[in-house]
């Protein structure tokens, strides 16, 4: 496989990794929730309640995918894998 396969692969893989984890943050946290708090909670606080845990779920995945994409990226050498999404190009600056 050339770089631009384990490219598309990469990304199609981690985009599956974050919507996975996500998942499983929000299920993590509706168990949570659903066994120390609605319980002492209201009808109309348990209705925000979802909003925020789906919020939070998000922030708690993002941040599990940056820890695992740290990881992943002191593991393997990027540059020999992977092809830049976005290339730099060479911009002259004025003056120079």
């Amino acid at each position: 496989m050339n770089k631009k396969v384990n490219t598309i692969l990469f990304i199609l893989g981690a985009t599956l990794f974050n919507i996975i984890v996500a998942v499983l943050c929000f299920i993590l946290f509706i168990i949570l929730y659903a066994r120390f708090l609605a319980p002492f909670m209201s009808d109309s606080a348990q209705a925000w309640s979802f909003s925020i845990i789906f919020l939070i779920a998000i922030a708690a995945s993002f941040f599990i995918y940056r820890m695992a994409l740290k990881y992943l990226m002191k593991k393997i050498d990027v540059e020999k894998y992977f092809d830049p999404i976005i290339a730099r190009k060479n911009i002259k600056k004025p003056g120079s």
